[in-house]
């Protein structure tokens, strides 16, 4: 089987702000579908019954052969992976699309740009970056592999 490549922790706060906005629609017992940032473009998401053999359209997943977010975002949804919800709602109704390209697609940046505005508001950054580290571990833990026939990803 052809196993994930684990995500840039960038793709852990977009998945947690996908989960914060309510932005990823289970539409049946193994799809779903997660809608962009910028909500321009629907991911679908399919899985196998037991959530081991996993796939996605968006650009990451289908391009980079990483764990994109929308597939981090179900397996946050579906209890595969555990979150705390207060940190997800801190990430809420950021645009990350937006912000990525404003850094170049430089996604260290971004999160210190996004985490910087957050901390002017009063929220902890300690604490998020905490979270998405949990996240990231117990990602690195689920034995993922892809599930064959991905599509290609949506035009926006």
């Amino acid at each position: 089987m052809d196993s994930w490549k684990l995500p840039p922790k960038a793709k852990i706060y977009e998945a947690l702000s996908a989960v914060a906005d309510n932005r990823v629609k289970i539409t049946s017992e193994t799809s779903a579908i997660v809608t962009s940032s910028s909500l321009d473009k629907d991911y679908t998401v399919t899985w196998s019954d037991d959530l081991t053999q996993i796939t996605s359209n968006d650009n990451a997943s289908h391009w980079q052969g990483y764990v994109g977010y929308p597939i981090v975002a179900v397996l946050l949804v579906k209890g595969k992976i555990s979150f705390n919800r207060e940190v997800a709602g801190y990430l809420a109704g950021i645009i990350w699309k937006k912000i990525n390209k404003q850094f170049k697609n430089d996604y260290d940046k971004a999160i210190e740009s996004v985490l910087g505005s957050l901390g002017e508001k009063g929220i902890d950054a300690r604490k998020i970056r905490e979270e998405v580290d949990r996240i990231m571990r117990q990602l690195e833990r689920l034995p993922l592999t892809k599930l064959p026939g991905r599509g290609r990803p949506p035009k926006g």
